[in-house]
């Protein structure tokens, strides 16, 4: 699998699954989960509801993940994460690192080859972006470790070949670059 990142916007991009850092209402909000539903059309919110409705009545769990259509975007899927919010004493590195995974889990079984990731609980959620940086590298290696080389029965990868952080700002990329340099 390969890894990269860039500076961009999420929403533009021709793979076939964004991630959503979501909050746990999958309704909406501001920063990349405001900015995914407004590319993604009145279409994702109503797919949302229905999560809420069908399967995360109380909402979606911190750490753990649910997929949609995309809609609008150029994206197949939008996979929603929510990620621990470290002004709420959310502070684990293992609930960080259980969004990334579980949206790799989510995305190979809908049998997505491509992901795109923001940085999740970078923003509003207060994590240190360095920090979001090491444990999303960290967690997306590991994936490949684990998972990215087995074959399928006729001999091809199963699973996600390419993996990219699609950040916000010059910082964030920055500090997506020192932690894939590591």
């Amino acid at each position: 699998m390969r890894i990269d990142a860039a500076l961009g916007d999420i929403t533009e991009l021709d793979v076939d699954v964004v991630v959503n850092a979501a909050n746990s209402a999958l309704l909406g909000g501001g920063g990349v989960d405001g900015a995914i539903h407004a590319a993604a059309g009145p279409k994702l919110l109503e797919a949302c509801r229905e999560v809420r409705a069908t399967r995360y009545p109380d909402g979606l769990p911190v750490g753990e993940a649910v997929a949609t259509d995309a809609f609008d975007l150029r994206a197949r899927w939008v996979v929603h994460t929510v990620g621990p919010n470290w002004h709420a004493g959310e502070r684990d590195p293992a609930m960080l690192a259980a969004c990334f995974l579980t949206s790799m889990e989510v995305a190979v079984d809908l049998g997505a080859r491509s992901i795109a990731f923001p940085a999740i609980s970078a923003g509003a959620y207060g994590w240190d972006v360095d920090e979001v940086a090491r444990i999303a590298v960290g967690s997306l290696r590991a994936w490949k470790v684990g998972t990215a080389q087995d074959r399928g029965p006729d001999g091809t990868p199963n699973g996600i070949t390419y993996a990219r952080f699609e950040l916000f700002n010059a910082r964030a990329l920055d500090a997506f670059q020192r932690a894939l340099a590591a």
